[in-house]
């Protein structure tokens, strides 16, 4: 009776170690992109990307509802195709690069809304400052292709950047703000399976 026990007891185990199974993803930057648009003259919009970021993403779940999601943005990289205005964009007026090189959003919990949709909680670090942000993510699924599993993720979010005290807040004479307080940011994220192992 004894070793039907101890066989139960070690079935158990290799059950669990299976659901704790850790899955890592790594980043194509050729196919992924953090990419924002914000309000320019009130009624118009300037979009523009970042040009070097890390993204990273490992789960344990085939769901996702465990996801940890890493993203690691230089903000000296930004580009809106102009170079005067990303000039001014590096400068202490906005992102004020040379003191502060980096953003970064790190989540601390995936909330599934949906089949393939979560909201992605976490905190945003920039320009010195840290806030709760909330991602609304789709992941769009897996596919095999070339001998690798890939995976793609579209996320995205608004903050307004006052709230990180980029408050460059040159008005038109009519009272509108030249550049817009609310910013939408988009991340997808393309990346392809590494690894799997024992957390």
């Amino acid at each position: 009776m004894r070793w039907k026990t101890a066989l139960v007891i070690v079935s158990v185990a290799c059950m669990g170690a299976r659901t704790h199974t850790q899955t890592s993803w790594v980043m194509d930057k050729n196919h992924s992109a953090v990419k924002f648009t914000v309000a320019h003259l009130v009624i118009s919009e300037v979009s523009g990307l970042f040009k070097d970021f890390d993204v990273t993403l490992t789960t344990s779940d085939e769901d996702f509802s465990d996801a940890r999601l890493k993203a690691t943005i230089r903000t000296a990289s930004i580009s809106t195709e102009n170079e005067r205005r990303d000039a001014h964009l590096r400068s202490g007026d906005f992102l004020d690069v040379s003191k502060f090189p980096e953003m970064t959003f790190i989540s601390d919990a995936f909330h599934k809304t949906g089949t393939n949709s979560y909201d992605v909680e976490g905190k945003l670090t920039l320009h010195g400052i840290t806030r709760p942000v909330t991602l609304h993510a789709v992941n769009k699924g897996k596919i095999q292709a070339f001998g690798r599993t890939t995976i793609v993720i579209l996320a995205e979010t608004k903050i307004n950047r006052f709230d990180y005290d980029v408050k460059w807040d040159k008005k038109l004479d009519s009272g509108g703000l030249i550049a817009g307080d609310s910013v939408r940011v988009v991340l997808t994220y393309e990346g392809q399976l590494t690894e799997k192992g024992g957390m």
